[in-house]
C-alpha cells in the first residue's frame, strides 16, 4: 500500500473515488468522423481503440486533440490511423495524486483505470476529475 503524505494534495483520495466506470471502445477500422460523432453525442474526450475481441486490452486512444490534428491536416483517417495517444493505466486503488503525476509525466488528460487484482479495465479518470476533487478538497 502507498504511504500517504499529508503534504500532497489528494493523497488521501483514491482513483476509484472519482473515476468513471465503463470505457467507450471502437475498432481500428471505424472512420474517424464516426468516432468524433460518438464522442460529441456522449460528451467524452477520448475513445479506446481495440481490435475486435480484445476490448479489454486497448492498444490506442483517440482523443479530441487527435481528431483536431486530423481535421487540421485534412486527412480522412480511421480510428486506428488517428490513435496517437498512448495507453497509460493506473490502479483503481492508487491515490489520485499519483494519477495526476502520471498524467503530467506522459502529457495526458486521461488514464485508463485497471483493477489491481484482475488487471481488467474498470473505467477512466480524467484531469477534470482531478480538478474537481482538488476543488472540493
Amino acid at each position: 500500500m502507498t504511504e500517504i503524505n499529508p503534504e500532497v494534495p489528494l493523497g488521501h483520495v483514491r482513483v476509484s473515488d472519482v473515476m468513471h466506470t465503463g470505457i467507450l471502445t471502437t475498432d481500428p477500422e471505424t472512420p474517424l468522423r464516426v468516432v468524433a460523432r460518438l464522442m460529441a453525442e456522449r460528451q467524452v474526450h477520448c475513445v479506446a481503440v481495440a481490435d475486435e475481441g480484445l476490448a479489454r486490452r486497448p492498444w490506442g486512444v483517440v482523443s479530441t486533440l487527435d481528431i483536431a490534428a486530423a481535421v487540421g491536416s485534412g486527412e480522412d483517417l480511421t480510428a486506428g490511423e488517428a490513435a496517437k495517444t498512448e495507453v497509460v493505466t493506473v490502479g483503481s486503488d492508487d491515490d489520485l495524486a499519483a494519477a495526476a503525476q502520471l498524467m503530467v509525466k506522459h502529457g495526458l488528460s486521461h488514464l485508463f483505470v485497471v483493477d489491481p487484482r484482475s488487471g481488467h479495465l474498470e473505467g477512466i479518470v480524467s484531469a477534470l476529475d482531478v480538478a474537481a476533487a482538488f476543488g472540493d478538497g
